[in-house]
């Protein structure tokens, strides 16, 4: 029998149509899912973070989407065939973060699925300090511990219990000590604290969506990685991926050299989270796609260094700073203190801060593109200077203050002798009490691009300029500082402007010459900024904190200890008088700044172009409180 070609490719296509109906068949109803009635967790996410702390939770943990993890179930025939039912979606707290799963659609109606994210996030609330019991037990705990803290729960938790039984192995089918594992199980979800252990069994139980994870996934600390020494290692085009979990890493070596063809039998390839040190070059992936399925599908992500440049860079909580030159020192710095919150101990001395400042910087006017708004905020922020007043019976001054001159002639005609002086008077410029401290956030980050034109770091240098020329109008006491980190030494402070030092070309030529440092090291420039303040007379003084995302460093400062150290050095300034407030251009600023600044000392600037005609603004209103 002679083949054609075209009737090779023929049959090729009709044999894959029929693997995507077989695969797609299988796949459906292998599984219950009703995607109709689907809840995203990034739909209801902000209302799980207030839900979550008004009920007790952890005011410093996020709201994030958790990986899958896979469990050894007992599956059937045809969940085996499709390959089905290994991976699941569960709920757990970590030291950083409520852990949810991304979507919830396993109930028909999508009333359920929304009200089992509310349930989860008032099971994990109560789990908040809690000492923890065996995975069985400790669940009965914190289910009795929300209903009797909020009894109006049951009714939702009744109706999930009831949906959720529906879905369960039948115990019948099981093994005899799988059955009394089912049973137990049965029983603790309907009458929970009815039932103190686990009977074992040969296999793990069926998940409980309505409970925390038996086993939650440790996070992994990866060591510190220095920035590319490479300039071509920054290279490529960076892209940023949404709803990507913040992802499990390790470290990998990297193959020593290119060094050939490697033949693999596609059929042995299982999963994506199989790393195989497979020696092939970073520009030899075409379809840019296929990188952002290899990022969602792996549960872990193995990291190594090399010194070229990627064809694609993806952007998802595994980013690393590059380069840039170091500007003048200005002095050795200070030590300052850090909070450990894991030791409820302040460190003394722990972060050393270097003072620099861009030496090389010349003079330059402010951009064109900026003079019309400048005009109009230094029209308004004149309004806001205290209008020029007489000030009496001075000892000298332009003209002569009669009231005290008659008091004094009263005085000496009734025969007492009173001195001849503070008979003048004297026009001046009236004062605020007020300093202000405007502390920018100079990491890495703010090399991002917000469009085709403009990159954050853009953004924040124009808001320095409106705000200079707007408080420059009022005549208060002001001073631009940024910052960076690179751990916790050197914690690196750009001095823009000093307090005692006048507004002009200069300042503007450092603004000008500002480049994005390494990471946000907030606690120590929080600590930093106050003791500069403490220098300033003024009865009143306001700490203006301008950032783009949380703390961070390549040490242990990320996550909780970051939170947490910077919320310290928040407090400690507000005991000294002073006024922290936060502005910041990131969108999930809402789920973690509160913890930090209160809800009232923080705002969050939806569209960042907007944020340097904003900035003089919002100054305005925080100092016209009283």
């Amino acid at each position: 029998m002679t083949w054609r070609v075209s009737d090779l490719v023929e049959l090729v296509e009709l044999e894959e149509k029929v693997g995507s109906w077989w695969h797609r068949f299988v796949t459906r109803h292998s599984e219950v899912h009703h995607p109709d009635a689907q809840v995203k967790l990034e739909e209801i996410q902000q209302l799980l973070g207030i839900w979550f702390r008004a009920l007790g939770g952890d005011g410093a943990l996020e709201v994030a989407g958790a990986d899958a993890t896979e469990m050894n179930v007992r599956r059937n025939l045809l969940q085996r065939v499709a390959g089905t039912h290994r991976r699941f979606h569960l709920a757990w707290l970590d030291e950083n973060a409520l852990r949810l799963p991304p979507a919830i659609d396993a109930f028909p109606e999508r009333s359920l699925n929304r009200d089992l994210y509310l349930w989860l996030a008032a099971l994990a609330a109560m789990g908040h300090g809690a000492e923890r019991a065996p995975w069985f037990l400790h669940n009965q705990q914190l289910t009795l511990a929300a209903l009797e803290r909020w009894p109006g729960l049951w009714e939702k938790y009744q109706a999930l219990v009831r949906a959720h039984l529906q879905q369960r192995p039948h115990p019948g089918r099981l093994p005899p000590d799988e059955r009394e594992q089912e049973l137990a199980i049965r029983e603790a979800l309907v009458e929970p604290g009815s039932q103190e252990r686990l009977p074992p069994a040969g296999r793990p139980p069926a998940p409980v969506p309505l409970w925390l994870h038996p086993n939650p996934p440790a996070p992994t600390v990866m060591p510190a990685v220095e920035p590319p020494r490479d300039p071509e290692a920054t290279g490529g085009r960076t892209r940023e991926l949404e709803e990507v979990p913040r992802k499990q890493t390790e470290q990998a070596e990297q193959p020593e050299s290119d060094r050939g063809l490697i033949t693999v039998r596609m059929e042995n390839i299982f999963s994506w989270g199989e790393h195989v040190h497979v020696d092939r070059g970073t520009e030899d992936e075409e379809d840019e796609t296929r990188a952002d399925e290899v990022a969602r599908d792996l549960d872990k992500i193995s990291v190594t260094r090399h010194g070229k440049a990627a064809k694609t860079r993806l952007k998802f909580d595994l980013d690393l700073p590059s380069e840039s030159e170091d500007d003048q020192v200005v002095n050795d710095g200070i030590l300052l203190p850090e909070w450990h919150w894991k030791q409820r101990r302040l460190i003394p001395d722990h972060c050393r801060a270097v003072e620099l400042v861009a030496a090389d910087a010349e003079p330059v006017p402010l951009p064109e593109r900026l003079k019309k708004t400048a005009t109009k905020l230094r029209n308004q922020f004149q309004a806001l200077a205290p209008a020029r007043i007489w000030y009496k019976a001075r000892p000298d001054g332009s003209e002569v203050d009669l009231d005290a001159y008659l008091r004094y002639r009263t005085d000496r005609a009734s025969g007492c002798d009173v001195p001849a002086d503070n008979l003048y008077r004297e026009m001046r410029a009236g004062a605020r009490d007020l300093a202000c401290l405007l502390l920018a956030d100079l990491s890495l980050s703010t090399d991002t691009w917000i469009d085709d034109h403009t990159r954050v770091l853009d953004v924040i240098q124009d808001s320095l300029y409106l705000f200079a020329e707007s408080l420059a109008a009022t005549g208060d006491q002001f001073g631009i500082y940024g910052f960076s980190s690179r751990k916790r030494d050197p914690i690196r402070i750009h001095l823009v402007k000093h307090f005692d030092e006048g507004y002009g070309g200069r300042v503007r030529g450092r603004i000008a010459a500002l480049k994005p440092g390494y990471y946000t090291r907030l606690g120590a420039g929080i600590r930093y900024a106050t003791e500069v303040l403490k220098a300033q007379g003024a009865g009143r003084r306001l700490l203006l904190i301008l950032t783009d995302g949380k703390p961070n460093d390549l040490d242990q400062y990320e996550g909780r200890y970051g939170i947490e150290d910077t919320r310290h050095a928040v407090q400690a300034a507000r005991n000294l008088g002073f006024h922290p407030f936060c502005v910041t251009i990131d969108e999930k600023g809402n789920d973690y700044l509160p913890h930090l600044f209160g809800s009232t000392g923080f705002v969050v600037i939806r569209n960042p172009a907007e944020l340097p005609a904003e900035l003089p603004l919002l100054y305005a209103r925080l100092t016209a409180q009283p």
